[in-house]
C-alpha cells in the first residue's frame, strides 16, 4: 500500500479498490466496461454507532480530485472520533436541504404543479380553469405566498368561513381544491401531519353542514302541457341558435352535448347520434336515438354545413356558445323564466306523467348515472329501439297541439237526469 498519486488516480486500470495509505479509509475504485475505465471515490469505515463495515461515495475521479477526496475523507475522520456516523450525517443534511427546499414551495406554486398533474382527470380545459379561478379569487390572497407546511387549519378556515354561508356551493368547491393541493404536496413529502383543509379533522366541527346551509335551486323547468306552444313560436324564428334549441328539446340532451356536436358525431342512415365519452358528464358514450323532426333538423342544417360543428357560431368556426341559446329563450317574452337545461325537466315530466315506459328506459334517455346497483345490473344494455319509439312520441307530443278539455255545465247535466 502506498501513497496515491494525481497521475495514477487518472491512469491506472487497476480494477477493484486501491487504498490510500496517507488518508486511511479512501479507496480508489475503478470499474471496468466495453468503453474504457470508471473510476471514482469510496471511503470504508466502521459506524461507531453500529460497530458495522460502511462506505460512501465521494464522487467521480478526477472530477473530485485527490486533495479534495483526502480532506472530505479528513472530515469523515473526524466525525467518526467524535461518535457520530458519516452515512448517517450526510443522509440527515440532505433531508434537511430538502425541508428547506419545501420551506421555498409556497402555496401558490404547489397549486400550479398540482393543477399541471391533475388536469389529464378532467374533462375539459373550462374545468382546469375554473380550477385556477376559483383558487386565485379567494386562497391565493392569503394563502398564495405562504409556504405549503405553514398552512394551517386556522388559515384555511379563515379563507372558507366569509363566503360558507353565503357562497355554499363555491365555497365547498374551494374546501375541495384547497385539500387536493395539500394532499399533492404531503405525498411529496414537502409537510408532516394531517391536512389543516380537511372536513374529518377539526374544520368539519368549526363549518356548519353545508348540505344544512345549501338550497337546492333546481332550473327553471317549462310545463310539459307548454311544449307545443313554445316549440310553434321556436319554429317561426330565423336562424341556426332556434333549431339548436329544438334539437336540444327532441333530444332531451344538455346544452353543452348540442353546442358540442359534431357531424363525424351523427349517424343518418341508422338515426342516431353518438356523443363520445369524454364529452358526456358520467364520462361513458352516449347514443341518443334521432325522431324524425330530429333528422329533419340536422338535414335542414347540413344544407349550409361550415364547419366539423353541427350548429356553429356566427363565425363559422366552431360550436355556438350557451349564450346563444339563453338568448333565443330571452328573446320569448312568455318563457323568458325558463332556461334550456329545464327542457330535460319537461321531457322527464311529460314521460312519467303520460307515457307507460319503465324508469329505467327514461333515465337512460336522459344519461343519468345509476346509483342503485341492483338497476344498474338490470339495464346493461342502452335500450336503444325503447327509446327510439319514447323519442318519437316525444316528437310527436311537442308537434301536437293538446285538445281542449270538454266542460259540461253542470245545471244542462240535469236536464236530462
Amino acid at each position: 500500500m502506498a501513497d496515491l498519486t494525481a497521475r495514477q488516480v487518472e491512469t491506472t486500470t487497476k480494477v477493484g479498490y486501491t487504498a490510500d495509505r496517507k488518508q486511511r479509509g479512501l479507496n480508489l475504485q475503478v470499474t471496468a466496461s466495453a468503453s474504457g475505465y470508471a473510476r471514482s471515490w469510496v471511503f470504508r469505515y466502521t459506524s461507531p454507532i453500529t460497530q458495522k463495515r460502511r462506505e460512501i461515495g465521494l464522487g467521480e475521479a478526477p472530477t473530485r480530485s485527490l486533495a479534495d477526496a483526502r480532506a472530505l475523507a479528513a472530515q469523515f475522520r473526524l466525525q467518526i472520533l467524535n461518535g457520530a456516523d458519516p452515512k448517517d450525517e450526510r443522509d440527515r443534511l440532505k433531508a434537511e436541504s430538502v425541508m428547506a427546499r419545501s420551506q421555498r414551495l409556497t402555496f401558490e406554486e404547489a397549486a400550479a404543479q398540482c393543477i399541471t398533474a391533475k388536469q389529464h382527470e378532467w374533462k375539459n380545459e373550462k374545468h382546469r380553469h375554473q380550477w385556477a379561478a376559483t383558487l386565485k379569487t379567494y386562497a391565493y390572497p392569503s394563502l398564495g405566498k405562504l409556504p405549503v407546511d405553514q398552512v394551517t387549519m386556522e388559515l384555511v378556515l379563515q379563507v372558507l368561513e366569509p363566503i360558507w354561508t353565503t357562497k355554499t356551493e363555491t365555497a365547498t368547491r374551494l374546501r375541495q381544491r384547497i385539500e387536493t393541493v395539500l394532499d399533492w404536496a404531503k405525498a411529496r413529502k414537502l409537510y408532516k401531519g394531517d391536512n389543516p383543509a380537511s372536513l374529518k379533522g377539526g374544520l368539519g366541527q368549526l363549518l356548519p353542514k353545508a348540505s344544512k346551509i345549501a338550497k337546492v335551486v333546481h332550473q327553471p323547468a317549462l310545463p310539459y302541457q307548454q311544449a307545443y306552444a313554445f316549440v310553434q313560436e321556436l319554429r317561426a324564428k330565423k336562424g341556426i341558435s332556434p333549431k339548436a334549441f329544438e334539437f336540444l328539446i327532441l333530444t332531451a340532451a344538455r346544452s353543452g352535448e348540442v353546442l358540442g356536436a359534431k357531424w363525424d358525431e351523427i349517424d343518418l342512415a341508422a338515426k342516431v347520434w353518438t356523443i363520445p365519452a369524454e364529452r358526456m358528464k358520467a364520462g361513458r358514450e352516449h347514443r341518443i336515438p334521432l325522431s324524425a323532426r330530429a333528422v329533419t333538423i340536422i338535414k335542414e342544417v347540413l344544407a349550409g354545413k361550415q364547419c366539423d360543428f353541427v350548429f356553429p357560431n356566427p363565425t363559422g368556426k366552431k360550436g355556438m356558445s350557451n349564450g346563444a341559446l339563453l338568448a333565443v329563450i330571452k328573446g320569448m317574452p312568455d318563457y323568458a323564466a325558463y332556461v334550456p337545461h329545464g327542457m330535460r325537466s319537461t321531457f322527464r315530466d311529460w314521460a312519467a306523467e303520460t307515457t307507460g315506459f319503465a324508469n329505467e328506459t327514461l333515465e337512460l334517455a336522459l344519461a343519468h348515472s345509476i346509483q342503485d346497483k341492483a338497476e344498474a345490473a338490470y339495464r346493461r344494455q342502452d335500450q336503444l329501439e325503447k327509446r327510439a319509439k319514447l323519442m318519437e312520441q316525444w316528437a310527436g307530443y311537442v308537434a301536437r297541439q293538446p285538445q281542449a278539455a270538454t266542460v259540461t255545465a253542470i245545471g244542462r247535466l240535469g236536464e236530462h237526469a
